[in-house]
């Protein structure tokens, strides 16, 4: 099935755990595609808009790693959940909106549903992008184990699932990661 026009010509799905650099190399790769090639999504942006209009909080203090939004971090997340029980697309189709480049990277894939809906909406263009790093370089980067927050689906939905597309490693070696970064490029390109 051939992308329609108007439809990407590759979506890529990142997960990882907390602090494993997903962001970090989601936006390496806008940097070098370019924004008129790639388009960054983050599922988080519409849960947080959504959260603070009906919490009466600060949208902005939310989106950053302050430690405002890592004092409603379980509330959002316990109403993110309930969201998506009610609708597992709520958030999928709210990223996706008017978005026009030919390159898609949702750079926070948490949950089984979200790659489904990615994958039924959007089939074979579909990949998906594991960013794995160790405790220690997740530590160096100011990781803390939350319960409630690193023992939930929104960190542990996708550690099973196994079959990852693409797996980058992101230990803190600079040459490793560039080095991979380059044969994910090559890849992209290839679609284009």
């Amino acid at each position: 099935m051939a992308p329609q026009r108007g439809s990407p010509q590759l979506v890529l799905l990142f997960s990882g755990k907390r602090k494993s650099g997903k962001d970090f190399v989601t936006e390496r790769l806008r940097c070098r595609l370019g924004a008129d090639v790639c388009a960054v999504l983050r599922l988080s942006g519409p849960l947080k808009e959504q959260y603070a209009q009906e919490h009466g909080l600060n949208f902005e203090r939310l989106l950053d790693a302050s430690s405002y939004k890592e004092a409603h971090r379980s509330d959002m997340i316990r109403w993110g959940e309930e969201k998506r029980r009610a609708d597992p697309g709520f958030f999928c189709r709210k990223i996706v909106e008017g978005v026009s480049q030919p390159v898609w990277l949702v750079s926070d894939t948490r949950r089984v549903s979200d790659v489904q809906w990615f994958q039924e909406a959007y089939g074979p263009v579909t990949q998906t992008v594991r960013v794995v790093a160790s405790e220690q370089s997740r530590h160096q980067r100011g990781w803390v184990f939350m319960p409630g927050v690193d023992d939930a689906e929104s960190e542990c939905g996708l550690d099973n699932i196994g079959g990852f597309d693409w797996v980058i490693e992101n230990h803190g070696d600079e040459q490793q990661l560039e080095e991979q970064l380059d044969n994910l490029l090559r890849f992209i390109y290839s679609r284009l």
